[in-house]
């Protein structure tokens, strides 16, 4: 079964850094665009970061400067670097990976990261 399982996630204090993986299973990454996205509760689903299958990068105003997005597809795997994380940080990451020929779209359960003093 294709899946995507994201790790990392925890607790940090406001400045500190965290590493996110989002690894998949099922299916290789190498013609896949993957996103990281986040959700707080009462907030629109936001994206965060997006990795393209040839490596463009485009990332939120918010984030740029303090999250870089990554891609290992020999490991199948995408991490997303938080520097400098603040309290407004605090949410559900989630990965998303997709294709357009043939049409495919995968979602993580996402990892909660939570930055609080």
């Amino acid at each position: 079964q294709a899946q995507l399982v994201e790790s990392g996630g925890g607790l940090v204090q406001p400045g500190g850094s965290l590493r996110l993986s989002c690894t998949a299973s099922g299916f290789t990454l190498d013609y896949y665009n993957i996103g990281w996205f986040r959700q707080v509760p009462g907030k629109k689903h936001e994206a965060v970061s997006c990795i393209t299958w040839d490596g463009k990068i485009t990332s939120a105003d918010s984030v740029k400067g303090r999250f870089t997005i990554s891609r290992d597809n020999a490991k199948t795997t995408v991490y997303l670097q938080m520097n400098s994380l603040k309290p407004e940080d605090t949410a559900v990451y989630c990965c998303n990976a997709q294709i357009s020929r043939p049409f495919s779209n995968y979602w993580g359960q996402g990892t909660q990261v939570t930055v609080a003093s």
